[in-house]
C-alpha cells in the first residue's frame, strides 16, 4: 500500500475510485489490463490521500444533485478499507450533501455501513451492485480467492433487501468451460429472486481478455485448471471477446428466468435506473404534528 495525491476524484460521469488496484485477486480481473497504465504492482494498492477533500469540494460545488458511483475499477470494500474507512467517510459526505450513491462490490464489509446506506436511501437513492459468477463455493474460492463466497454475498443481498436497499447483480464473467453451465445460471438466478434483487446485468455468457489481464488469467488457469489454457488458445486464439460455446442457449435461459422472476435484465434500462437521481421528500416536523392532530379524529 502506498499513498498518492491526485488532481481529481470525480469523473465526468460522477464515478470515483478511492483506491487504485485491488486485493481480492479475482483471476479474471479486467482492471489488470495494460490499457489502464498501472505504474505500480496491482496488489500494491494506491490510496488517494486527498480524495475525501476533493470529493467534499466537488459535492459542494455541483449545481445539480446526482448519483455517485464507486467500484468501477476496483472493489471499494477491500480488506484495507476495514482500517482506513475511506469509503465510510465518503458515504458520510454523500449523505451530508444529499447525493445518491451506488457501489459495486463482492464484499460483505458493506454491511458495516448499512445504517449510512439506509440514511442515504431515505433521502435520495442508494443502490448496491453485487457481482456473482458461480454458485459452487469451492470454485468461487478459486476464481475469487480474496473475497467472501457467493453464498455469503447472497446473504448480504437478502439483508440489504430486508432494509429497503435496492440491489443489482452483475452476472459476469461466465468463464467458458468453467462456470458456463445451465445448472450454475439457474441456481444463481433462483437465489437472486429469493434475495429480492431488482435487476441483473449480463452482457453475454463469456469473458473479455486484453493484454495484461490475459497473461494473468492464463497463468492462473495453468495453476488451477491444468490444460485449460491450451483449450482456450485453441478455441479463441487472441480474441478479445471469448463467448461460451453455450452462449445462445444460456442467454435465452437468462432472459426467460428473469422475465419469470420479474427481475430487470435489459442492461440499458438498468444503467438508466442506476444513473437516475431520486429526491425523496422527508417528513417535516410540522407535517408530523398535523398528522397527529388528524389522527385524533
Amino acid at each position: 500500500m502506498h499513498y498518492k495525491a491526485v488532481k481529481g476524484i470525480l469523473s465526468n460521469d460522477n464515478t470515483m475510485n478511492l483506491y487504485r488496484g485491488c486485493q481480492h485477486g479475482c483471476i479474471y480481473c479486467d482492471s489488470r489490463s495494460k490499457c489502464y497504465h498501472f505504474e505500480h504492482d496491482f496488489e500494491d494498492i494506491e490510496v488517494k490521500e486527498n480524495a475525501l477533500s476533493l470529493l467534499e469540494n466537488g459535492l459542494k460545488h455541483k449545481r445539480k444533485k446526482c448519483m455517485i458511483q464507486m467500484g468501477s475499477m476496483c472493489d471499494p470494500y477491500m480488506p484495507l478499507e476495514k482500517e482506513l474507512k475511506h469509503v465510510q467517510k465518503a458515504l458520510e459526505l454523500i449523505e451530508q450533501y444529499h447525493f445518491g450513491v451506488t457501489l459495486i462490490t463482492k464484499s460483505d464489509l458493506i454491511l458495516r455501513d448499512l445504517e449510512l446506506l439506509k440514511k442515504i436511501n431515505q433521502q435520495t437513492k442508494c443502490v448496491v451492485q453485487m457481482t456473482l459468477t458461480t454458485f459452487d463455493e469451492n470454485l468461487c474460492q478459486k476464481l475469487e480467492p480474496g473475497v467472501c463466497t457467493t453464498q455469503r454475498r447472497i446473504e448480504v443481498l437478502k439483508e440489504l433487501h430486508k432494509n429497503g436497499i435496492p440491489t443489482i447483480v452483475w452476472l459476469t464473467p461466465i468463464l467458458p468451460f468453467i462456470n458456463d453451465s445451465q445448472e450454475n445460471i439457474l441456481k444463481i438466478l433462483e437465489e437472486c429472486h429469493e434475495a429480492g434483487v431488482k435487476g441483473i446485468i449480463c452482457f453475454g455468457m463469456g469473458v473479455t481478455l486484453r493484454e495484461g489481464s490475459r497473461e494473468y488469467y492464463y497463468k492462473q488457469l495453468d495453476r488451477l485448471f491444468p490444460g485449460m489454457k491450451e483449450k482456450y488458445q485453441m478455441t479463441y486464439n487472441d480474441q478479445y471477446t471469448l463467448n461460451s460455446p453455450h452462449n445462445r442457449d444460456l442467454m435465452n435461459l437468462f432472459f426467460k428466468k428473469c422475465q419469470e422472476y420479474q427481475m430487470m435484465c435489459n442492461y440499458l434500462e438498468i444503467f438508466e435506473y442506476l444513473q437516475e437521481f431520486e429526491e425523496k421528500t422527508p417528513i417535516k416536523k410540522k407535517d408530523i404534528h398535523d398528522f397527529e392532530q388528524l389522527s385524533l379524529f
